[in-house]
């Protein structure tokens, strides 16, 4: 009996070491690359490095294809990853499993959210003000829902903005030469062709944009604040949070401004359920459409990337909003 009981946490601990080093044993693998790795949060971070790095670096996107950022917690593997990274890239207050395994990496690290300017977010995800003792339940409702995505005063989604993407990948080029000089300028000439892919992407909004028979667009959650520099007021469903539930105050106002506005759309978005804008799609008579937020690929946007998502965003916005 006591041979069975000493056999027990041997075993487990067989388990949990033959983890790790199949964990290590990845990164120590230089098929691709010049052995130098990153380490990115989520897609469209890791989208930037891949491009700035080149065939330099083997990026690894910790945020699997069809996963919700915002939940993201970490495996054994993807934390070895992280600690043996020679660049992590994140976004500090976007994924907190993230930010708790990279205070322990000795790791280059590029925080977004420390070399964008990120636009303050709203109280409540709302252009409203809650009133009254409603207003008052509501708000307390949407701390406590809020605890595990609090973004703080900051509106994280800063990559809907391809200018602010362009700025980004530029300190992402200039981590890249720190950490390996001999390739600083091959890095710097990455993210300027970037930049100009990116820039196409801001004129095409600019003028796709430009004359619009409506401004209002309705949305599943706050992500899209970054595209009202092009003219479109974002009204969202929810707040930072895709999880957080709308109050009655809040499907009020919504329900209020698509008559009032004439909105055509309400828009849903993909890794998370389309429940809240198909009802309220389906409540007032009008078309439940897709809007991507780019936080991650899904089974339906595996061969699209960053550019092409935001070009199909463009589009939908355009038969939204009656564009010209």
């Amino acid at each position: 009996m006591s041979s069975v009981i000493r056999s027990v946490p041997v075993t487990a601990g067989l388990v949990a070491a033959s983890v790790l080093l199949a964990g290590c044993a990845a990164l120590g693998d230089d098929s691709s690359g010049n052995g130098r790795r990153a380490v990115a949060s989520f897609y469209p971070l890791a989208w930037v490095t891949e491009r700035v790095a080149g065939d330099a670096w083997t990026v690894e996107n910790l945020t699997q294809p069809g996963q919700e950022p915002h939940d993201l917690d970490l495996s054994i593997a993807q934390t070895a990853a992280l600690e043996q990274a020679d660049l992590v890239v994140l976004e500090e207050g976007f994924q907190p499993a993230v930010d708790a395994a990279a205070e322990g990496t000795d790791a280059a690290v590029v925080d977004a959210a420390a070399v964008v300017d990120l636009l303050p977010a709203t109280a409540d995800g709302h252009d409203h003000e809650h009133e009254g003792e409603e207003g008052a339940e509501a708000e307390d409702a949407e701390a406590e829902d809020g605890e595990e995505h609090d973004h703080g005063d900051l509106d994280p989604h800063f990559w809907l903005d391809p200018l602010l993407v362009a700025d980004f990948a530029d300190a992402v080029a200039e981590q890249l030469g720190e950490v390996d000089p001999d390739g600083a300028a091959t890095y710097a000439e990455n993210a300027a062709d970037l930049r100009t892919d990116l820039e196409a992407v801001d004129e095409d909004y600019t003028t796709g944009l430009a004359s619009c028979e409506r401004t209002a667009t309705v949305v599943s959650h706050q992500a899209f604040g970054y595209l009202s520099r092009y003219g479109l007021d974002f009204e969202p469903i929810a707040g930072l949070s895709p999880d957080a539930e709308p109050t009655a105050a809040d499907l009020a106002h919504l329900q209020e401004l698509i008559t009032e506005d004439g909105v055509t759309t309400v828009f849903s978005e993909r890794l998370v359920s389309p429940k809240m804008a198909q009802t309220l799609a389906d409540d007032m008579g009008v078309t439940s459409a897709v809007l991507d937020p780019i936080e991650g690929l899904s089974d339906d946007t595996s061969g699209e990337d960053y550019l092409s998502l935001m070009r199909e965003n463009l589009t939908a916005l355009q038969q939204a909003n009656g564009c010209s």
